[in-house]
């Protein structure tokens, strides 16, 4: 099984937050893991790990996300417990910067954007 791991504290709550933002179900647990179905179309599954000390800092590694409604994603990551935490734009293509509930960062955007030169 491929994943992509995130390291948390409290897996069930960042398990839950990630179930429901991505829209896809749990394919499996173990004790201090939860794995999530793959994306729709892909192989690409997200897992979720026990650990003591998460690392600190800026993370080295973030998801990017597109959104067909970026300003509706955004309502939903705050609902589910995450929070907004800085918009960029870069030549006409804009993004947001979010965490999950463990300060987890990842991006979204809308879907459609071009950059503009």
């Amino acid at each position: 099984m491929s994943s992509v791991v995130i390291n948390a504290r409290d897996v069930e709550r960042v398990a839950a937050f990630w179930k429901t933002l991505l829209g896809v179900e749990e394919r499996t647990r173990v004790r201090g893991f939860v794995w999530l179905e793959p994306q729709p179309g892909t192989n690409i599954s997200l897992a979720v790990q026990q650990v003591e000390d998460p690392t600190e800092g800026r993370n080295r590694l973030h998801f990017d996300f597109g959104s067909s409604d970026a300003t509706e994603t955004a309502k939903q990551v705050v609902e589910l417990g995450g929070r907004e935490l800085e918009q960029h734009e870069i030549q006409g293509f804009t993004w947001t910067v979010f965490a999950d509930p463990e300060d987890n960062e990842f991006c979204v955007a809308q879907e459609g954007q071009e950059y503009h030169a």
